[in-house]
């Protein structure tokens, strides 16, 4: 199976916001597990500032979104599964995408992660193969 084009659209749309000087913003879907301020969750869903200036330590990877930031003078975690972003899109020109949402499970990540420890543990079983350094190509 292959990963899912999402969180590599939400990465490359938020450097284009940036780069170009706008203010990336982000619709997210709310519900157990997305970590976010609830007093500004509205029909389930928030709009959140992730620019450089309103976020502190973002890391978009390929199931999460995570950063700190401040709501009203209060330092919080934000936390948002990528499948929960509805949009991501420049503040100052509405530019941006839209996404479908694909509610996070639990279940199916926690299986995937254990999955994946399962074969790292495999692989360290076996012994270290010895890399080839570079070779000159003429």
């Amino acid at each position: 199976m292959s990963t899912s084009t999402k969180p590599y659209f939400l990465r490359a749309l938020y450097e284009w916001c940036v780069d170009n000087g706008h203010t990336p913003y982000v619709m997210v879907w709310v519900n157990e597990h997305t970590k976010v301020p609830m007093q500004f969750v509205q029909k389930q869903q928030i709009v959140l500032n992730i620019g450089p200036a309103a976020s502190h330590n973002l890391h978009i990877d390929n199931d999460w979104i995570h950063f700190s930031a401040r709501f009203g003078g209060v330092a919080q975690d934000i936390w948002i599964p990528v499948g929960h972003v509805i949009s991501l899109y420049a503040r100052e020109t509405g530019e941006g995408m839209g996404f479908e949402v694909e509610p996070y499970t639990p279940d199916a990540a926690a299986g995937q992660a254990a999955e994946e420890a399962a074969e790292t543990n495999d692989s360290a079983d076996e012994p270290a193969k010895k890399t080839k350094g570079l070779k000159l190509v003429k």
